[in-house]
């Protein structure tokens, strides 16, 4: 397996209050396999991504990335192997920084050269034309900002994407672009995604197999097969998926 969550606890304080996020969750992710994290706001599925980051603070267990425990902090090696795309592409991206400067920036961290090739390719390979390179960000849609994300995360060439919840701030017509380029990139690179959503209907497009969770622990372990033909073993993931039928029934 390519990404081992084991036994993984992560415990804030905060206010005085020791505030238990997530639980001893385990799960594992194949390499060139899309899992999904699935659950309401405040489940823990966006915070086992970022422990995976070293954002999160680890009270118990172990996360492993091709066998070997995570270093901390987590280092060069660990961005060229994992990167991360978050929910509002306009908040991840430097209001005041070209697009240009945006891809670039990670290849001058990691002394890698050829950047207007490589920048020009990355534009390319999320279909949009090398003129945005002198953009800014307020300059681009939504959708084209969400792209540029993608491409930056792709700079270094990783083998796996953390996607917390990549399409939530976009409009319904844009999400399917996007989660149709997040396919195909995976289809192309051999690309492993640990993917967090509140929305079954995008897991469902997007993942091999999903973990649903609730108040910070696993819940319930499906396939695909399982989530199309609603074959869910606990009240709570078969509630989660009739809220979003019925979501998906009235847009």
């Amino acid at each position: 397996m390519l990404i081992e969550i084991e036994n993984l606890s992560v415990t804030f304080h905060a206010q005085g209050r020791r505030v238990r996020a997530v639980e001893e969750v385990s799960f594992s992710v194949a390499a060139r396999e899309s899992f999904g994290l699935v659950g309401e706001s405040g489940s823990g599925k966006s915070t086992i991504l970022r422990a995976i980051c070293g954002l999160a603070p680890i009270s118990a267990g172990q996360i492993r990335i091709d066998g070997k425990p995570l270093p901390s902090p987590r280092g060069a090696a660990f961005a060229r192997e994992v990167q991360m795309v978050f929910q509002d592409p306009y908040a991840s991206l430097h209001p005041r920084h070209t697009i240009d400067r945006v891809l670039s920036e990670p290849l001058a961290i990691h002394g890698l050269k050829g950047s207007d090739a490589r920048i020009e390719q990355a534009l390319t390979d999320v279909g949009l034309p090398a003129a945005f390179r002198f953009r800014y960000p307020h300059q681009l849609s939504g959708g084209q900002r969400q792209r540029v994300a993608i491409a930056r995360a792709l700079m270094l060439e990783p083998r796996i994407l953390l996607l917390d919840e990549p399409t939530s701030a976009l409009d319904a017509s844009v999400q399917a672009e996007t989660l149709n380029l997040l396919t195909r990139l995976r289809a192309e690179r051999g690309l492993t995604f640990l993917m967090v959503s509140h929305d079954l209907a995008v897991i469902d497009h997007m993942c091999d197999r999903i973990l649903v969770m609730q108040h910070g622990r696993a819940v319930e372990e499906l396939s695909r097969a399982a989530l199309a033909s609603a074959a869910m073993t606990t009240d709570y993931a078969r509630a989660l998926f009739a809220a979003s039928a019925d979501r998906m029934l009235e847009g």
